[in-house]
């Protein structure tokens, strides 16, 4: 049907519109298509100035390409949020400032994270900034958006925002990542077969997914993955934690390598051997704190360039220049009838057999005008579902603290994390939380009658953080004139996705 046929009060409001990458490409993702381009496009943030500088661009980037619709700005949540119809989150709890701490305070107590967003302390503490703030969201979104508004989250921790906004925000909500797809091409290379001739069923829970199926032309090819990836001339290096699990597991991760190598116990507990399992020719493959570094460089870089920005020529909305990432897709599936496949974060009930009902699980669905169907999966081989059940207990256990403000039960949750238990003993974790909820006190109002008494036991107690290492592969954070002279480091700085830049930068490759 003719665009003129949609209705005009279409709205989709962006929480944290600010986020230097994520806010502009959905932007131009969803004008991509010709029905959406009459949405009205609500931005709104808790920073005036980063708001201002992305409405700036976005309104641009929407005139320049004939687009009637004005965007709006605005600090005012509810306001922006009114009448919504869709809304994505893109918020970062605390910001880079928060993120420093959930790298740097486990590294005194051994903990060496390559990202720390997802599961480990950092993770598990940055779930207990964002999940109040999520609720709240929700909360505004059940009293001012419009009725059977879609809550779409792009924040991390996925699993555990997705779970707590389902269970108690009372709001339809749909975690979105784009780890499936940024493995996908890694198959197709190996096998030698275009992208789009792979038919690949993932499944498992977010940064914990798992190919249990590739075919090709009808043929399963996951036998023949093995001998690809170790072969392979890049591969073999960059994901050696990836291939090694593979190796024992007969399954491929969906997530990259330094993400793996923190989320189970084998691979970054003895600081001399953590090089052995990572490569340090880009961030994403395992650095210490390599995520931090590449933000806090992206956002000096937008900073320093934004004046660039705004003189370059604006991109042209069009098919051609879509990304993967799934929200406009399900936007334009649900809005005009198409049918869009692709993975989603959702409560399992019976979808995973041998995962848990109430948790977050990442698997196929289907949207179209009735929504959003997820497909039965069955049960996961066994060894991919002991390592999700293992990250499982621990993200129940930190959504219930997060809610509750029951810092035993935070401590717990720590206690449980399989690279904190293979690095550190039950004093030293209950003291690292205590110095963690210290230090981002501002940010965890449900934990305000617990700082007291945790800043005393740090005061009195031996400490017992005394590691002096910036980690075991940390490399220096490239300052703005380093990043003048690297087109890479460039791309990734102005990049939502930045491991998806890096990749582009070095092979050539898109999509």
């Amino acid at each position: 049907q003719p665009p003129e046929y949609f209705p005009m009060s279409l709205k989709i409001a962006f929480i944290g519109a600010g986020s230097i990458g994520f806010t502009r490409r959905l932007v131009h993702d969803l004008m991509a298509v010709p029905e959406l381009r009459h949405a009205q496009i609500a931005l709104t943030d808790i920073s005036k100035r980063n708001l201002d500088m992305v409405y700036r661009l976005v309104k641009r980037d929407l005139e320049a390409n004939g687009v009637k619709t004005t965007p709006t700005a605005t600090t005012d949540r509810r306001a922006a949020l009114k009448n919504a119809n869709y809304v994505f989150s893109v918020v970062r709890v605390g910001g880079l400032e928060a993120f420093q701490h959930d790298i740097d305070i486990p590294l005194k107590y051994g903990v060496d994270q390559c990202v720390g967003d997802t599961l480990a302390p950092g993770g598990i503490l940055y779930g207990q900034r964002n999940i109040p703030v999520i609720l709240d969201f929700c909360r505004d979104i059940r009293e001012v958006a419009a009725p059977g508004c879609v809550f779409m989250n792009y924040a991390n921790p996925m699993a555990m925002n997705t779970w707590a906004a389902n269970q108690y925000g009372g709001v339809c909500t749909i975690g979105l990542c784009h780890g499936v797809h940024g493995s996908w091409w890694q198959i197709a290379e190996v096998l030698g077969v275009p992208m789009q001739e792979l038919d690949v069923v993932a499944a498992g829970i977010n940064h914990q997914t798992w190919f249990i199926s590739v075919k090709h032309r009808g043929k399963e090819m996951t036998p023949f993955l093995l001998e690809g990836f170790e072969k392979h001339p890049v591969f073999s290096k960059t994901e050696k934690t990836r291939i090694d699990v593979l190796r024992r597991f007969g399954y491929y991760s969906t997530e990259s390598n330094g993400h793996l190598s923190e989320y189970v116990p084998w691979y970054r507990k003895r600081a001399k051997e953590i090089r052995k399992w990572i490569d340090l020719s880009s961030w994403i493959n395992g650095e210490t704190g390599g995520y931090l570094r590449e933000s806090r460089q992206g956002r000096n870089w937008f900073v320093h360039d934004y004046p660039n920005w705004l003189k370059a020529d604006p991109p042209k909305f069009g098919p051609e220049c879509r990304s993967a990432e799934h929200g406009s897709y399900i936007v334009e599936a649900m809005e005009t009838g198409r049918i869009y496949r692709g993975h989603f974060n959702r409560p399992n009930g019976a979808i995973i057999a041998n995962l848990p009902a109430d948790c977050i699980i990442e698997a196929p669905g289907y949207v179209d005008r009735n929504g959003l169907n997820m497909t039965v999966v069955g049960s996961l081989p066994l060894a991919c579902a002991a390592t999700c059940n293992a990250s499982i207990s621990v993200q129940r256990m930190s959504v219930e603290a997060a809610v509750r403000g029951d810092l035993t039960l935070l401590k717990q949750a720590v206690l449980h994390d399989p690279l904190t238990a293979a690095v550190c003993n039950p004093p030293e974790i209950w003291q690292m939380v205590d110095e963690m909820i210290v230090a981002q006190a501002k940010w965890l109002p449900q934990y305000a009658k617990e700082i007291a008494g945790a800043k005393k036991r740090l005061a009195t107690e031996k400490p017992l953080g005394t590691n002096k290492t910036r980690g075991a592969a940390r490399l220096r954070e490239k300052t703005v004139a380093d990043i003048e002279k690297d087109s890479a480091a460039r791309a990734r700085a102005a990049a939502a996705d930045k491991a998806m830049a890096d990749r582009q930068a070095r092979t050539g490759r898109k999509g």
